[in-house]
């Protein structure tokens, strides 16, 4: 048991994995970590933190990260659907500024490994969805950075309905673009 398949992204450092799921008419049953497996697959990552939120249909969080202390996450879905973002905000990265996203679902089960230095951020497709995510080093409220979600610059092809506007906290619609971020970093 335990084995995982990984898929890796066009951004290097991301990627898909999906856990094996063993079910019958009782229903299933599938590791969702295991760290010989994790670290097989090159992701060599001690968690301390795990976080879970819920959010309704519409709900876009992000994009976000943290500045001074950056986090790994992996991230999955356990109730409902979302569209899950990443960009890449690595010094020197032949892909910064650049994004991927991923579908994730309780019904697909596939997990999103993040590394250090990306943004992140989902928007909410079903009409709930519980969101988990494992972090490697701890939330500090203080050190809180983020992009605005719809920067042309980064041009995240969300997949909102023509005409419908994402749900999003204060925070998420003052977020500066990532021209501004990358002029501030230097």
């Amino acid at each position: 048991m335990g084995k995982i398949t990984v898929e890796t992204c066009d951004i290097e450092g991301l990627k898909v994995i999906t856990p094996a799921v063993y079910g019958d008419n009782r229903g299933y049953f599938m590791e969702t970590y295991n760290y010989n497996d994790f670290k097989a697959a090159g992701i060599d990552q001690v968690f301390v933190q795990d976080n879970q939120s819920s959010s309704t249909k519409g709900v876009l969080r992000g994009l976000h990260f943290q500045i001074n202390f950056p986090q790994d996450k992996l991230v999955r879905v356990v109730k409902g659907e979302v569209f899950d973002v990443a960009v890449d905000l690595r010094p020197g990265s032949s892909t910064y500024g650049k994004w991927y996203g991923v579908l994730l679902s309780a019904e697909n089960k596939k997990q999103f490994f993040i590394p250090k230095n990306f943004a992140h951020g989902f928007y909410v497709l079903s009409d709930e969805a519980e969101f988990c995510y494992k972090c490697t080093d701890f939330y500090h409220p203080n050190d809180e950075g983020g992009l605005l979600w719809s920067d042309p610059e980064i041009g995240v092809e969300w997949p909102i309905p023509e005409g419908e506007i994402p749900n999003l906290s204060e925070k998420d619609k003052k977020w500066g673009g990532i021209r501004e971020f990358t002029e501030n970093r230097r």
